[in-house]
């Protein structure tokens, strides 16, 4: 997810604490908890000041964002109300663990991907059920927000409900998704999904040996092709993995690539970022 949504993420769990007999110092440390729980993981990003090898892409949301990191930011974070706040409630430390896992699976669930077990595997885990920027989390934060602020209602109730609200989200979202995944992956070896700004709207990739189809699947529709890619499957690589190493990072961290080898540029890139002719993830070189 971005940024600004997992930091709403952090202050819609702030909202559902119940904080009405909390002194000030443990109402300080229980939104801090929220907020960075929900950011550590990203700070990942500091690895582009080091990237000379084009290893960024699997870096970031790499071990940072690791299932087997979670006890570690939450104790950090606890360590840290101890330190600014003085504050030892242990439940800090269940509060941190939450807000890190909702960031790392978040990310899991829309077309990035996530090394979520790593060190344990390498593997990038996506579903692609929500886009990256989910306009549908926003509005029901938004929702919560102006029935506290002019409903007077308890806070921790209603935050209560609109995570309640966004896990039914979901769920809608993973059985649409789950739906076109079963309605196209008999007829390619290999299938990944993009969720798109629309509820219940996805795009389908299908991979059958040097073809890329993608599918546009809309609610109680079969799914239907709308572009079709070539990959030159047979062109060799090592020329442009040499000169651009972050070539071969992509084609580690994509489910699956489309060559280009047409005489004048060698290069993969990812079919599920594809808009208007070329996919935002594409890495080459220009032949002379």
């Amino acid at each position: 997810m971005d940024t600004i949504t997992h930091t709403l993420f952090g202050l819609a769990l702030n909202g559902a604490a119940d904080r009405r007999k909390l002194a000030r110092s443990e109402k300080r440390a229980v939104l801090f908890t929220a907020v960075v729980g929900s950011q550590i993981p990203d700070i990942d990003v500091v690895s582009q000041l080091w990237d000379t090898q084009g290893m960024y892409q699997m870096w970031h949301r790499g071990i940072t964002h690791s299932v087997f990191m979670i006890p570690v930011w939450a104790l950090l974070i606890w360590l840290a109300c101890r330190l600014f706040w003085k504050v030892k409630d242990p439940k800090l430390l269940g509060l941190g663990a939450l807000a890190v896992f909702i960031h790392d699976t978040s990310d899991v669930l829309n077309a990035w991907g996530t090394g979520y077990l790593e060190p344990f595997s390498d593997a990038r885990l996506t579903l692609g059920v929500i886009p990256i920027v989910d306009l549908v989390f926003w509005a029901v934060i938004l929702t919560g927000y102006l029935l506290v602020r002019f409903g007077r209602k308890a806070s921790h109730r209603v935050f209560r409900g609109v995570w309640a609200a966004m896990a039914l989200h979901v769920a809608i979202q993973c059985a649409f998704g789950y739906g076109v995944y079963q309605s196209v992956k008999g007829e390619y070896d290999q299938v990944a999904l993009a969720a798109d700004f629309v509820p219940w709207t996805f795009q389908a990739f299908g991979k059958k040996e040097g073809t890329v189809d993608i599918l546009e699947a809309k609610p109680f529709r079969e799914p239907a092709v709308t572009e079709t890619l070539v990959s030159q499957e047979q062109a060799d690589l090592e020329p442009l993995f040499a000169r651009n190493p972050a070539a071969r990072t992509l084609m580690e961290w994509s489910p699956f690539v489309v060559i280009i080898d047409d005489g004048q540029r060698l290069g993969v890139y990812d079919p599920r970022f594809y808009r208007n002719g070329e996919s935002f993830l594409f890495e080459y070189l220009e032949k002379k």
